[in-house]
């Protein structure tokens, strides 16, 4: 979806200043907000996928006007009224006003470690050969949907050269609305500064994205 989130190439948002021996948090409520993302997304009840369209789904204005844990922490606010585990009622007071959804499991302090170290792995199996190979010229599709996609607008429409075949892996479009993981072969494409960027790019500069297989074209 063409939201918010998505800047690349979008002018008026001023440079990127890294911030020099940046602190993994800048306030205590940031370690908390984490937490709560993590235990929550243990609940089972919602893909990763799902997770970023929510956040997504933030009011342009409300979503540029917050911090990066405050866009995670609204995020959560709507799955967990989605999916019944609270009402907004319930958020707003901090206090149960009735009965909500049981969550799947419950990630207790003991187990956080492991979880984390494992992960949350994506790739799965497909019964065909991918359909590009590398050092083919592509191109990527011109498409605005309303939905969850990971091909951002600046490199749609654009002729690049697959750089890698990745392997496969669960296709977000599809897992962010329900629709089951549908993976495909997803590559690493590589396109020109000009192609990205048009007229007086730097003609060294080169933008490499990972793009599932349906999102490309043979030229």
């Amino acid at each position: 979806m063409n939201g918010p989130h998505d800047l690349g190439g979008q002018m008026g948002f001023g440079p990127v200043a890294p911030e020099k021996d940046e602190p993994c948090f800048h306030a205590e409520w940031e370690k908390r907000a984490l937490g709560i993302t993590l235990s929550c997304g243990a609940f089972g009840a919602w893909t990763i996928d799902e997770s970023r369209h929510a956040r997504e789904n933030i009011p342009p204005a409300d979503y540029l006007a917050a911090s990066y844990y405050e866009i995670w922490i609204r995020g959560v606010e709507t799955l967990l009224v989605r999916h019944g585990f609270a009402t907004r009622e319930e958020l707003m007071s901090g206090h149960t006003l009735q009965e909500g959804t049981a969550p799947k499991r419950v990630l207790k302090a003991e187990m956080v470690s492991a979880v984390l170290a494992w992960g949350g792995p994506c790739d799965r199996p497909v019964d065909t050969a991918p359909r590009f190979a590398v050092g083919e010229t592509v191109r990527t599709r011109n498409f605005n949907p309303a939905t969850h996609t990971r091909l951002p607008r600046y490199a749609r429409a654009k002729r690049g050269v697959v750089e890698v075949v990745q392997g496969s892996f669960v296709f977000p479009d599809d897992n962010a609305h329900g629709k089951g993981e549908n993976p495909q072969w997803l590559y690493t494409v590589v396109f020109d500064g000009g192609e990205i960027w048009g007229e007086g790019a730097d003609p060294s500069l080169t933008v490499s994205i990972d793009a599932w297989e349906s999102y490309l074209e043979r030229v």
